[in-house]
């Protein structure tokens, strides 16, 4: 067995500090999902286990820590665009068109979208998506296996390699919970594992059952209707960024979850409650909080942040301004793209657009 000592474990300890693995779980979860398909967790277990449970964190710290919930009030309220989930699209004399914020979910009150939103998609002509391959996870899945650079360890090194016994047995207990022997994953690379244990079991299992989540559903809706499909990126674009940071950050990454335990539920329920009341510039400090009670210090995340959410968003606006300039567009990304000087909602003002929050 492998693991990581000397000036790798000094590596690792530096790539990622406190805060990256809680902003990851946002975006693993994407690619998690078009994996459930691969494993045979039935439609009665899933029902079992759908119930995500988890407790508002910001609620514990209003008991526990007012100045220190204040202080990451005043942090959100400094983020530019922090308010709103569905912003209106308009200029150069086109019909308006929407952007919608969105968390790659199932939970049914994320599917029902904010107000207005409902209108705002019966009345696109196109819809725009992350990557309209999510619409046949079996096909999607089978394009990403098609690059296994991307997702599996190559000259025959598998995660036992890397892993310590008593990190090895947090992990395979992760993947019991979820329905999935350890031999099944072991040769994936620490991200895509990591992704399987950070999705709650909860959503895990949904997925399972045939539940889309919210970007899936509205790209299955656009097909059924009659409307324009279109992506931004190909799934192999998200797992190249994902891909392109150093496995030693992503094997930290994976050690951090598994020793948290819970406490993802959490976070997940009390991100999906800042999401439901349209306060995406909450998340991210929410999370820096929690992260640092845990494991202070947040060295890795520059990098983190320029190469999953700053150039993603770059690319994704150069491609949504020929659609955009159609008129008549309902467009979906996840809503950690829209906030922040360098957000999609900001990129999309620098092309001549005028963005406006709805309700």
């Amino acid at each position: 067995m492998t693991t990581l000592t000397g000036p790798v474990r000094a590596v690792a300890a530096k790539a990622v500090g406190g805060l990256p693995w809680l902003i990851a779980l946002l975006h693993v979860l994407l690619a998690a999902s078009l994996f459930v398909v691969l494993f045979s967790l039935s439609k009665a277990e899933a029902a079992e286990n759908t119930d995500c449970g988890g407790s508002n964190v910001l609620a514990e710290l209003e008991r526990s820590d007012p100045a220190r919930l204040a202080a990451i009030r005043r942090e959100a309220d400094a983020v530019p665009n922090g308010k709103g989930l569905l912003w209106k699209i308009e200029g150069r004399g086109l019909a308006p068109s929407f952007l919608l914020g969105t968390m790659h979910v199932t939970d049914p009150r994320v599917l029902a979208m904010p107000a207005g939103g409902a209108e705002a998609y019966a009345g696109a002509k196109t819809v725009v998506v992350e990557s309209d391959e999510i619409i046949d996870e079996r096909k999607a899945s089978a394009a990403i296996l098609m690059r296994p650079d991307l997702t599996m360890f190559a000259d025959n090194r598998t995660i036992d390699d890397f892993l310590e016994a008593k990190d090895r047995a947090l992990l395979e207990e992760g993947l019991k919970a979820r329905g999935i022997p350890l031999p099944l994953v072991a040769r994936m690379k620490p991200w895509m594992i990591a992704s399987f244990v950070a999705l709650p079991a909860c959503e895990f299992t949904r997925k399972a059952a045939g539940a889309s989540f919210l970007d899936k559903k509205l790209a299955e809706d656009a097909v059924s209707q009659g409307k324009s499909l279109k992506g931004l990126e190909s799934l192999v674009e998200q797992l190249s960024a994902m891909d392109s940071l150093p496995v030693e950050w992503h094997l930290r990454a994976l050690i951090d979850t598994l020793a948290l335990g819970r406490t993802i539920d959490d976070v997940l329920a009390t991100m999906t409650d800042l999401y439901l009341a349209g306060d995406t510039g909450m998340i991210m400090p929410m999370m820096r909080s929690v992260a640092e009670k845990i494991s202070p210090g947040d060295l890795g995340y520059a990098d983190f942040e320029q190469r999953i959410i700053i150039d993603r968003n770059r690319i994704m606006a150069v491609r949504a301004e020929p659609i955009l300039k159609e008129g008549n567009v309902f467009m979906a990304v996840g809503a950690l793209h829209l906030p922040g000087k360098e957000g999609l909602v900001e990129l999309l003002r620098q092309q001549g657009f005028t963005l406006t929050p709805v309700n």
